[in-house]
């Protein structure tokens, strides 16, 4: 029974990736009738359909895709399982499938992945770069590197780094309009803001003598790429509010420098998610625990 059903998870896995109840068959040596019965078979026992079926295509259902995912995780886990027992404990391989901020994706994970991958070569990336949050089961994403606490309690946060978000401004930016002295004041110079699913994040939060406060922007450009934020502040086109991850190097050089730090100390520590309730395989354990070593670091 447990070797039908995995037999039965391959054959989805393979309709789902192909498009097609026949391709998957002869891929598994079964006939399309065979194929198409078994498909129904699995939907009759989940109880939900796992396609919408038309004459032009077959795709999954919003059901479909997440079933899809636990399939892939159980299929992989016996694959590992035997490869584990034929090359023995020390080998460690397969993809794991990140989900990271783009300008901390770009200027800093790349060069820890690289080096997770010398040690063991075998073990392939599937890197998404985003500054939206990133749904960890829909997304097929096996961990998702973001700043602050998760929203969802289901997921299980590692601190990677400490880290406060800060305003820049370039030094050409800051020759031009002088150095603000109250937040109040960037509603009057240019500033650039990350827009996310939820719209503009032209509002932003600080405190003032132990108080929350915030200022809505006026005058800004936007962008839903969190480097291109960073780059066009490089050239000073405005005011951004940065994590200090984010720019340290950019600091450090004196390309930007920070203002007002006596109003934004709002702490956003860098943090690693993924579900504590799922197995996790031995390459996404070790990449947890090697990354929380290199941003400790920092």
């Amino acid at each position: 029974m447990v070797i039908d059903r995995l037999g039965d998870m391959r054959l989805f896995i393979d309709a789902a990736e192909l498009g097609s109840f026949s391709a998957a068959g002869r891929k598994q040596g079964l006939s399309p009738a065979a194929a198409s019965a078994c498909i129904q078979r699995m939907e009759e026992a989940l109880g939900t359909r796992l396609f919408e079926r038309t004459t032009r295509q077959l795709r999954l259902t919003e059901e479909g895709q997440t079933y899809r995912h636990y399939c892939q995780q159980a299929v992989g886990l016996l694959e590992e399982a035997e490869l584990h027992l034929q090359a023995g404990r020390q080998h460690v391989q397969g993809t794991v499938r990140l989900s990271a901020p783009s300008d901390l994706g770009r200027n800093l994970l790349l060069d820890y992945l690289d080096a997770f991958r010398r040690c063991h070569p075998d073990v392939r990336f599937s890197l998404h770069l985003s500054d939206s949050m990133s749904n960890l089961v829909g997304d097929d994403i096996d961990l998702a590197i973001r700043y602050g606490q998760p929203a969802d309690s289901s997921m299980v946060a590692r601190k990677l780094a400490a880290n406060t978000r800060v305003v820049c401004a370039s030094p050409a930016l800051l020759a031009r309009t002088g150095r603000p002295a109250h937040p109040d004041e960037l509603q009057q110079h240019p500033c650039l803001v990350l827009t996310t699913m939820a719209g503009p994040m032209n509002e932003w939060r600080y405190r003032e003598e132990g108080r929350p406060h915030s200022v809505r922007l006026q005058h800004y450009q936007e962008s839903n790429d969190g480097e291109v934020i960073r780059r066009l502040a490089l050239q000073g086109q405005g005011f951004a509010c940065k994590s200090r991850l984010d720019i340290a190097a950019d600091l450090q050089a004196g390309r930007l420098e920070t203002v007002l730090d006596n109003y934004f100390t709002e702490s956003t520590p860098l943090n690693v998610l993924f579900h504590g309730s799922r197995f996790q395989p031995p390459r996404v354990r070790l990449l947890i625990d090697f990354l929380q070593q290199h941003f400790a670091a920092l």
